[in-house]
């Protein structure tokens, strides 16, 4: 992602939300007025949007929606954007998945919801009618927001307050993008959940370990286990022979562990070396633990 932008060339309309975002896209109250206004149109001049952060759509899932909009029709409207250069047609920003699905249902009209929208509104309003709506999987939120990052220089903080997310949610989904493609291959397939894929990042052998999740059928639990495991077994080989019980824990450390444990609320290990040397391990699960720690480091 771009570097941070200044505070004058922040992204406008941050935090505004999904109806503020359409309202924004008319220049008067009137025009705001009139571009929320629902028309049908011919399902055969919508065209799909090439930068909709959704990729997977699904042939059952297609089938059951299309199966109730035969029932019930579509319940709410696509939004789209007029073609520049084609008149009557129209870019779909959010609702692919309905259009689809209104296809297989034999539509001839859909109703939408047209406005004038520029490449950064219209991403920033496909990302949140989406995020809001649940359709999208951790990848696929995670890619769009690379892209508003990439292509309109938004900050994590930026994002968090455009899509009504915490900026540790955004921190993690970016995350996800780092693992190999066979790994994102089985989250995107629900194999795995996003609490595994967070697992796997810390992982040397991230793939390896997403087969014996699923092979075995492993708790997100389980895996932070069987990776602390490795973590320790690997440290033990690194340091070659020890004596034995060199690696066991006394009452005192224990106590220590404990005590550190219960005032920062987030796991803590003591490794004992040789001489007097050793380490103090805090593992944290959010950003807002890491900023939490940080506070008390400078306090005290």
């Amino acid at each position: 992602m771009k570097p941070a932008k200044s505070t004058e060339e922040a992204p406008p309309r941050l935090g505004r939300g999904l109806a503020a975002l359409l309202a924004g896209a008319g220049e008067t109250a009137q025009g705001a007025r009139a571009a929320r206004a629902t028309q049908k149109i011919p399902i055969e001049f919508l065209r799909p949007n090439p930068r909709n952060p959704r990729r997977n759509f699904g042939d059952d899932s297609l089938d059951e929606l299309a199966a109730s909009i035969k029932e019930k029709g579509i319940l709410q409207p696509i939004l789209a954007r007029p073609v520049p250069g084609a008149p009557g047609t129209y870019e779909i920003i959010a609702g692919e998945r309905r259009w689809r699905a209104a296809q297989r249902a034999g539509l001839h009209e859909v109703p939408v919801i047209s406005f004038e929208a520029d490449d950064r509104q219209a991403l920033e309003l496909a990302i949140i009618e989406n995020v809001q709506r649940a359709d999208l999987d951790q990848l696929e939120e995670a890619a769009g927001y690379e892209r508003l990052g990439d292509e309109f220089a938004y900050t994590q903080a930026d994002l968090a307050k455009v899509i009504g997310k915490s900026r540790s949610h955004v921190s993690n989904c970016l995350r996800l993008l780092k693992l190999p493609e066979r790994t994102k291959s089985l989250l995107r397939d629900g194999k795995i959940s996003a609490g595994h894929a967070r697992v796997l990042l810390s992982s040397s052998e991230p793939d390896a370990l997403a087969e014996k999740i699923v092979a075995q059928g492993l708790s997100v639990r389980d895996a932070e286990k069987l990776l602390e495991g490795a973590a320790e077994n690997s440290r033990a080989k690194g340091q070659g022979p020890r004596k034995r019980g060199a690696w066991e824990k006394d009452a005192d450390t224990r106590a220590i562990e404990k005590k550190l444990m219960d005032q920062l609320g987030m796991n803590v290990t003591i490794t004992h070396r040789e001489g007097e040397t050793g380490d103090v391990v805090v593992r944290y699960k959010t950003l807002d633990q890491l900023e939490f720690l940080c506070r008390r480091l400078r306090d005290d």
